[in-house]
């Protein structure tokens, strides 16, 4: 009989109800019981994750055994197989697992594809609903009663609410709750001091945020209004048996792989890096900080806020030197998002004191300039589909999430054509300078061992030597 364990997915009926707000206040306040808690988030957000292993003590990590960082849940950017085996790795040895769902419980990239509902139902997880009872009263009643029955492959078990303004208003809720007959857990009072502030891309990752503070206020306050031996009881289910993990036999395990982590670049998917780590030997670098890149076969600048840091990484310019010459002498690279703006000639931020803002010099290997002016959200599932004949043929999804905007002095193709979730055609482009291949797309790789295979085999790499015996400053 497989062991048992709690799982369940925080869901909501709409964005903006407090489900990273619970999510992350559960984390810590079962975390402080001395449980091992595993959070996991459905969808590409790689800003949620940052949190959750704050929440619940989990440092990032190449290869985790015992602790894992929140791991992303992605059933458009990677296969049901591959989602289905992430999860059943990451849960062993947890006590409870955590999944904070993504917008409304049904709402997918069309339709429920992708949904928090189309991953509970594909992972047997208990949902866990979230509702905003802010200027509502019985009037949940019908609301709770619609989304238990509307879809039968999930199972709602219960319902947490927030934004609740007393005990007495909780308990018109729960009445609400029993003439439905959905399971009240309990409910988390309005209050100024729950709020995390947030920004372009999401929940805000700033130094000027204390959210170790934030967080360990919600947590203090839930086991007073939330009955956390119940939610942990009626969320008890078989822990899923981990499946076969993929092997190979690759021919450069001593391949030497740097990847830049700081407060700039800091947005990356665990599977990711748990690929690349199949390949070679990872080292963390930072642009802000050190003065030179390591000792170096492949480069992966991830995203990040390096408009956020732009000063900073213009003036460290022995580190842009150094990543310039690697990038012009051959040295294979892929940068996404921030870290193509990092690669630009220039960021333009905006200035307090011009209306024309400042030009910070970059790193200099892709022929474009990248701008914060006039800021527009670009943002969508993206399909990948190369057409160099370094990877013909090959075809792997990711995310496009940004502000910024990239100007091309003079126009340049693109190695693959890229489209949306639906198939229709996007500007975005993935540029190659030599061996640099940089895009605004976020890709998922981790169910793509072939990706990484050609990439490496089908590209000529040129091994790289810093000027520092150790590539630190």
């Amino acid at each position: 009989m497989a062991e048992r364990f709690s799982q369940f997915l925080i869901a909501a009926p709409s964005s903006g109800s407090g489900k990273t707000t619970l999510t992350l206040g559960l984390l810590r306040a079962l975390a402080d019981r001395g449980l091992q808690v595993q959070p996991f988030k459905c969808g590409p957000d790689y800003i949620d994750t940052q949190h959750h292993a704050t929440a619940a003590g989990r440092p990032s990590e190449v290869s985790p055994s015992e602790v894992s960082p929140s791991i992303n849940l992605d059933l458009f950017m990677a296969s049901p197989e591959h989602v289905r085996a992430s999860y059943g790795r990451y849960v062993q040895g947890a006590d409870v697992a955590i999944t904070e769902g993504v917008m409304g419980l049904f709402d997918g990239s069309d339709r429920m594809q992708g949904s928090s509902a189309a991953l509970a139902e594909l992972l047997t997880i208990p949902v866990v609903l979230i509702v905003s009872a802010k200027a509502m009263a019985y009037s949940v009643a019908p609301l709770l009663y619609g989304f238990k029955h509307f879809y039968a492959g999930i199972r709602l078990v219960g319902v947490i609410f927030n934004n609740v303004g007393s005990a007495s208003h909780y308990r018109f809720l729960a009445d609400a709750c029993a003439d439905v007959d959905v399971e009240p857990l309990g409910y988390l009072p309005s209050n100024p001091r729950f709020a995390i502030p947030s920004r372009h891309l999401g929940l805000h990752l700033s130094a000027e945020t204390d959210y170790e503070q934030i967080i360990q206020a919600i947590a203090d306050e839930l086991p007073k209004t939330v009955d956390l031996d119940r939610l942990l009881t009626v969320t008890q289910s078989p822990r899923p048996v981990p499946a076969r993990v993929d092997t190979f036999v690759s021919e450069a395990l001593t391949r030497r792989i740097s990847i830049a982590r700081d407060e700039a670049f800091l947005f990356t998917y665990q599977q990711n890096l748990d690929r690349l780590a199949q390949f070679g030997t990872i080292t963390f670098f930072s642009p802000l900080h050190d003065s030179v890149l390591p000792d170096t076969d492949f480069l992966y600048l991830p995203g990040g806020y390096p408009e956020l840091y732009a000063k900073q990484l213009s003036g460290n310019e022995s580190m842009r030197t150094s990543i310039r010459d690697y990038c012009l002498s051959g040295g294979l690279t892929y940068a996404e998002c921030g870290g193509l703006m990092y690669l630009s000639q220039s960021i333009q931020v905006q200035s307090r004191l011009t209306r024309s803002g400042t030009a910070w010099p970059m790193a200099g290997v892709l022929p474009v300039t990248t701008s914060m002016q006039a800021a527009k959200l670009t943002l969508g599932y993206r399909t990948v589909d190369w057409i160099g004949d370094d990877l013909k043929g090959v075809s792997i999804n990711g995310h496009e999430f940004h502000y910024s905007s990239l100007t091309e002095p003079t126009p340049l193709p693109s190695v693959a054509a890229i489209s949306n979730a639906k198939g229709i055609p996007v500007e975005t482009k993935l540029y190659r300078v030599q061996n640099t291949f940089a895009s605004y797309i976020h890709l998922y790789w981790g169910d793509k061992l072939a990706f990484i295979e050609q990439l490496f085999a089908h590209v000529e790499t040129r091994p790289f030597t810093s000027l520092h015996p150790d590539g630190k400053g």
